[in-house]
C-alpha cells in the first residue's frame, strides 16, 4: 500500500502546488468564491488529495 501511495504522490504534489499558486493569485485579486471555507491551502490540499486518489486508482488498475 505504501508503494502505491509513493508511486502516485508526484502528480498529487504537482496538482497541490499548481492549485496553491493559482488560488493565491486569485485570492489576491479579491475573488474568494469557490474556496473551501475561504481557505486557499484547504482547497489546494483537497485538490491534491483528489488527484492522489485518482492516481492511486489508475496505478492499481493498470498494475493488476
Amino acid at each position: 500500500m505504501l508503494d502505491l501511495v509513493l508511486s502516485s504522490s508526484a502528480p498529487a504534489i504537482g496538482v497541490f502546488v499548481g492549485v496553491l499558486v493559482g488560488l493565491f493569485m486569485r485570492k489576491r485579486s479579491g475573488r474568494t468564491e469557490g474556496l473551501l471555507k475561504g481557505s486557499v491551502v484547504l482547497t489546494a490540499a483537497a485538490a491534491g488529495l483528489m488527484s492522489l486518489a485518482v492516481m492511486m486508482t489508475v496505478n492499481l488498475v493498470t498494475a493488476g
